[in-house]
């Protein structure tokens, strides 16, 4: 059991491939800010190394829209660093092009897709209201 929590929430009308990319990047954001959620690297039996992990489970959650919305606003209040990736970055090629179209949007009429969260427990539990674990 661990005291923080790990969450990442996708917009449920995303094509899989978008969601594989968006969870791919939202979870490269959270480790790039605290490089303690990577473990050790991995050995299999017959001595090959591999990349080290998470140490720590990454829920994946998916809601609407609107809710996406909310738990974006509720971040924001609660001053919890997120990564966030928005719809418009569908349509760019590289990191340089991705932060100048974030910059075109505010809160208020960012179109988010994903999000992504490391904190306490209960504070990521609270942001994360209204979201269902995605199947």
């Amino acid at each position: 059991m661990f005291d923080t929590k790990f969450a990442i929430v996708l917009r449920e009308d995303l094509e899989v491939w978008q969601k594989l990319n968006v969870t791919a990047f939202l979870s490269d954001g959270i480790i790039g800010r605290k490089p303690e959620l990577i473990g050790e690297a991995y050995r299999d039996a017959a001595g090959n190394v591999y990349n080290a992990l998470s140490v720590q489970p990454v829920i994946v959650l998916s809601t609407d829209g609107a809710t996406l919305s909310k738990i974006h606003a509720r971040a924001l209040e609660r001053d919890v660093p997120a990564s966030v990736y928005i719809e418009e970055m569908f349509a760019t090629g590289h990191d340089a092009a991705n932060r100048a179209v974030f910059a075109e949007f505010g809160p208020d009429d960012a179109k988010v897709v994903g999000i992504a969260l490391h904190a306490d427990r209960k504070t990521v539990d609270r942001i994360t209201k209204g979201a269902k674990l995605h199947a």
